[in-house]
């Protein structure tokens, strides 16, 4: 309840029927700062199996340009090896130094994430930057391959 400091006609205090919100505000940030903080603290860095991709398959182009890291991290363009100094070159011819064109990158389970970054690095540096990696399609059968079973 609260009073009003109005003139009073009849000299006392009437009452006041009105909510007063300042305390409910008050709460509300209150409340809002907590979880302002709080919500930062609750996200844990895990260590992560990364699983098959089940995204929509999306439309192959006419002629795509594959670049696959073989398990003994040589490149292969197509069907054909290509030394890593080489690789510049070879894409360009394949793809007439056409750098808007799409090349799909596909690696073999064992390569580690660093190498497969690498050669990343070396398609963006011969300024090709539009890169899809290529997966197995998820048909819900899919094994983890990232830790031997235990018997």
């Amino acid at each position: 309840m609260g009073v009003s400091l109005k003139d009073p006609q009849d000299g006392d205090l009437s009452e006041v029927s009105d909510i007063n919100v300042t305390p409910f505000i008050d709460v509300i940030l209150v409340l809002l700062i907590i979880f302002m903080v709080a919500a930062p603290l609750s996200t844990v860095d895990v260590a992560v199996d990364l699983p098959v991709s089940n995204a929509k398959v999306q439309p192959r182009p006419d002629k795509p340009v594959f670049l696959t890291v073989k398990k003994d991290l040589t490149l292969a363009l197509g069907e054909n090896t290509v030394p890593r100094e080489q690789l510049q070159p070879a894409i360009d011819q394949l793809t007439g130094a056409d750098r808007e064109q799409r090349v799909f990158l596909r690696a073999d389970g064992v390569v580690a994430y660093r190498d497969i970054m690498a050669v990343m690095n070396l398609l963006r540096n011969a300024g090709y930057l539009k890169i899809a990696l290529v997966g197995l399609e998820d048909t819900g059968q899919a094994v983890s391959t990232g830790a031997a079973p235990q018997q």
